[in-house]
């Protein structure tokens, strides 16, 4: 008789976030890929400024963005896109320029939603619970400072 060991591994911990926007699709799909609005909007709450934004929107497209925050820290992300399904769907890579081997998949989908637009955001895997809530906070900001550029260039 043999002896097996079943190994359960935990489901990966994700990121799940829905935010709703008084913007038609096409300029929030364009928040998210055109430097310009990237450079306005892009990062947590407590961002001082924008310090990179560079997109190459395509399938196997390279981006970069980086922005510095309150307390004088840089921080740095790129990754590449894997989907592009424009005013749809944008899928990519992400990775920190200080922990490059933590990739992990962000996933958009806009859906018109009443004269706006409907934002799902899905980001998985993260290494451990923290480093997931520590995003939660990051994008939930960056989704704050997403609207106020939508209601400023309305």
């Amino acid at each position: 008789m043999e002896n097996r060991i079943t190994r359960h591994e935990a489901p990966p911990i994700e990121l799940r976030l829905r935010r709703r926007f008084d913007a038609p699709v096409e300029r929030v799909w364009r928040a998210w890929t055109d430097p310009q609005a990237l450079m306005r909007w892009f990062g947590p709450a407590e961002t001082r400024r924008v310090l990179v934004a560079e997109t190459d929107v395509r399938v196997g497209g390279a981006y970069q963005v980086g922005f510095s925050t309150d307390d004088g820290r840089e921080h740095y992300a790129s990754g590449h896109y894997r989907e592009v399904e424009p005013q749809r769907r944008l899928v990519f890579t992400w990775a920190w320029r200080d922990t490059p081997a933590e990739v992990s998949l962000i996933t958009l989908e806009f859906s018109p939603a009443g004269g706006g637009t409907e934002l799902a955001f899905l980001q998985t895997p993260f290494v451990d619970q923290a480093i997931r809530d520590s995003h939660e906070h990051g994008w939930s900001g960056a989704l704050d400072r997403l609207a106020g550029h939508l209601a400023e260039a309305a």
